[in-house]
């Protein structure tokens, strides 16, 4: 199981939220300089969102994004804000290895398709939820749809990979929703990658048990809760 180190960019900084919400940021300086760690700490993927671009559509830390992929080696996934098959062009030609579509993929299934079609196997879909139900725009719209269906739909249309967001959890540290993850894979046999909530070593050990391909984890490494190698040692 892969253990992705998130970095979330607001305003040209890494910041972390909570649940999502906008104004309740922690600041924890230059992205450049946050990925230059988990790098040096031993990730093999980094995830990264543009949350402004998720606010407010666009690629709005281009140039944040652009610097951090020409001085890593290691592949980066991106998502935010990505809702137009431009998007995607823009973010691969820019050097992403993975692109996730979020929003899009509720309001504008056939662009998703596109995309899987012009970049086989570098397309993923986050679903975020809280409920059962999927939110877009940057978590503040309901859309109208249960991750399981919208899951369901995108393997229809050639994506294989998904990550899977438990909204209620995100930043609150109180542990990943393991159950509601591993009933998605169950469901769909896709590639879930989980996120939200994962708050020790323990919680990676029970994603990867439940089947996750990978893991995602944010303010449990900036606050300490464990290491970056403590982690990788746990999803091994």
């Amino acid at each position: 199981m892969i253990v992705y180190p998130a970095i979330d960019i607001k305003n040209g900084r890494a910041v972390r939220l909570l649940q999502g919400r906008a104004g309740d940021v922690t600041d924890y300086g230059l992205p450049v300089e946050m990925a230059e760690k988990w790098q040096s700490s031993g990730a093999k993927w980094l995830h990264m969102v543009d949350l402004d671009g998720a606010f407010e559509g666009g690629a709005v830390n281009k140039e944040q994004v652009s610097l951090i992929v020409k001085t890593l080696s290691i592949p980066i996934e991106l998502g935010g804000g990505i809702r137009t098959l431009n998007d995607v062009k823009r973010w691969m030609d820019a050097g992403v290895e993975r692109v996730i579509i979020g929003t899009a993929a509720v309001e504008n299934p056939q662009m998703v398709e596109d995309a899987a079609k012009l970049y086989p196997g570098r397309i993923a879909v986050g679903i975020d939820a809280k409920d059962g139900i999927v939110m877009t725009r940057g978590w503040v719209k309901s859309g109208g749809i249960l991750a399981v269906d919208l899951a369901l739909r995108i393997k229809d249309q050639g994506v294989d990979t998904v990550i899977y967001t438990d909204i209620s959890r995100d930043g609150m540290m109180g542990g990943a929703n393991v159950e509601q993850t591993g009933n998605l894979i169950k469901a769909t046999g896709l590639n879930i990658i989980g996120s939200g909530g994962v708050n020790s070593t323990e919680d990676i050990r029970k994603l990867k048990n439940a089947g996750c391909a990978g893991v995602i984890t944010g303010k449990a490494l900036y606050t300490g809760a464990f290491t970056l190698k403590e982690a990788l040692e746990a999803a091994e």
